[in-house]
């Protein structure tokens, strides 16, 4: 029996006249039964708790309640109870007017720690109606509270990231994707906008590869000096603008840096660590994607190239010819065709190894890019075959760029040529050129052309090799 209970149960007991034996054993029993239930009442709750009419504290159990001293709180004002937390709670249990059940209250402890009580009250009346106190008890739930805190959040950003996941698997294009997957985490985190950057290895950005909304230059800034800070976790700071800025660091395959970049307008409430933890899991997302789409890019840019030298191959170059030239022919323009054969290369192949043979490959590919425009089309055929195709450009100015390579391409591939201990036929490398120009209104389909330029280049081949040759096919009047 704490010493509380003994002075409730010393009032009732004082001032009593004797009573008979039988009235005697009643008024134990009643007493030892009131006591049974306060000791049940007790051992089943944190805080038990009783108010007279000016809101004070007339009973407490159990001696330590929430780490208070019961007998310190006995006639003290129950708001001291009360958790100063800046409206963690709004509801106040010691005033009353109905009953109550499982309402969550916070408490104070006596370190100014705040714990989460879950209580049942009731008001108490007198006899004419009057509101005289408030009679409560209250079971700590705060570690229960963080746990369901921490499940919900969880569960939230389950969610989240089923809905995001949800938008990709509509999309087959891994930029579509990613728009979707941005659309969906600006609604969902009450962004005002975000962006994905790409990021070179002294921190700089090198260019936004998404985004959803206008990335202004103080958002930017700002998110750079937290990017370069080398964080792992997601972190936040707020731009000159007063725009708040959060960003989480990814590191793609093969060590590529990106940054994953929101901001919320000014005035705006700051991101809490739900928000943080939901955009980090969100950025694993964001990293599929974008290697996703590194992927298909790869694999476009493989259906489109020869794998040892870079170039076109055959399929994307007669593609994209095909597209030019119709659009030469409504701007009534010509465009010029040329093919480029290697002389001796197979005789180099078989004395000095195919590792040479690539070689020469290589450097008459580069060859080929320093002598013509970045808009004109060269391709590697196949072999030792190579095609350059020259928009609005006649035959005269294909015939410069072939006898730059005519006299250029001996000396570039020089060091390749065999030992003086080789065969006889083993001979320097040359090129022979087949060049034919297609002038507009003449009908001239692309296999006729093709037939032309590579007729011409065999022609070459037939009378001596290392030379150039212009089919010519007058243009009609």
């Amino acid at each position: 029996m704490n010493k509380v209970t003994a002075a409730f149960k010393r009032e009732e007991g004082a001032n009593a006249p004797p009573a008979p034996p039988a009235e005697h054993a009643l008024r134990e029993a009643l007493l030892d039964s009131r006591q049974r239930w306060r000791d049940l009442v007790t051992m089943a709750a944190d805080l038990v708790y009783e108010t007279d009419s000016w809101g004070r504290l007339v009973f407490l159990a159990p001696e330590t309640v929430l780490g208070w001293s019961a007998a310190t709180l006995l006639s003290q004002p129950a708001e001291l109870l009360l958790a100063d937390a800046d409206g963690l709670s709004g509801f106040n249990p010691f005033r009353i007017t109905a009953p109550i059940r499982r309402r969550r209250a916070w408490l104070r402890r006596p370190d100014g720690s705040s714990v989460c009580l879950t209580i049942a009250a009731a008001p108490l009346f007198d006899s004419e109606g009057r509101l005289t106190g408030t009679r409560g008890l209250g079971q700590d739930v705060s570690e229960q509270d963080g746990h369901d805190a921490r499940i919900a959040a969880a569960l939230r950003r389950c969610e989240l990231l089923d809905h995001i996941l949800w938008h990709m698997r509509q999309e087959v294009l891994a930029e579509n994707m990613m728009r979707s997957a941005l659309e969906a985490l600006v609604a969902a985190l009450g962004a005002e906008g975000c962006a994905v950057i790409d990021m070179l290895g002294d921190g700089v950005a090198s260019r936004i590869m998404h985004q959803i909304g206008l990335p202004l230059p103080e958002v930017l800034h700002t998110a750079m000096n937290l990017l370069e800070g080398g964080d792992t976790e997601p972190s936040h700071a707020m731009a000159a603008d007063g725009r708040l800025v959060m960003v989480c660091p990814s590191c793609r395959r093969y060590g590529d840096q990106a940054g994953f970049v929101l901001w919320r307008e000014p005035g705006a409430r700051g991101w809490d660590s739900d928000e943080m933890a939901l955009a980090g899991s969100a950025t694993g997302i964001i990293r599929v994607i974008l290697e996703h789409d590194a992927i298909q890019r790869e694999m476009a840019l493989q259906a489109r190239t020869d794998s040892l030298t870079g170039l076109l191959n055959r399929r994307a170059f007669l593609d994209e010819v095909s597209r030019r030239v119709d659009r030469l022919e409504r701007e009534d323009l010509p465009g010029t065709m040329m093919f480029v054969d290697l002389d001796h290369f197979k005789a180099l192949n078989d004395y000095r190894g195919h590792d040479v043979g690539d070689e020469a490959l290589c450097i008459v590919a580069g060859l080929l890019r320093q002598t013509f425009r970045p808009t004109d089309l060269v391709a590697r055929l196949g072999g030792d075959e190579f095609a350059i195709w020259m928009d609005g450009a006649d035959e005269l100015t294909a015939a410069e760029r072939a006898e730059g390579l005519r006299t250029a391409g001996p000396a570039t591939l020089a060091h390749l040529a065999p030992n003086d201990h080789d065969a006889d036929e083993a001979r320097p490398l040359s090129m022979s050129i087949g060049i034919a120009t297609r002038w507009p209104g003449q009908d001239e389909d692309i296999d006729t052309l093709i037939q032309r330029a590579d007729q011409a280049m065999y022609e070459v081949k037939r009378s001596g090799r290392g030379h150039w040759r212009v089919s010519h096919m007058e243009p009609r009047a």
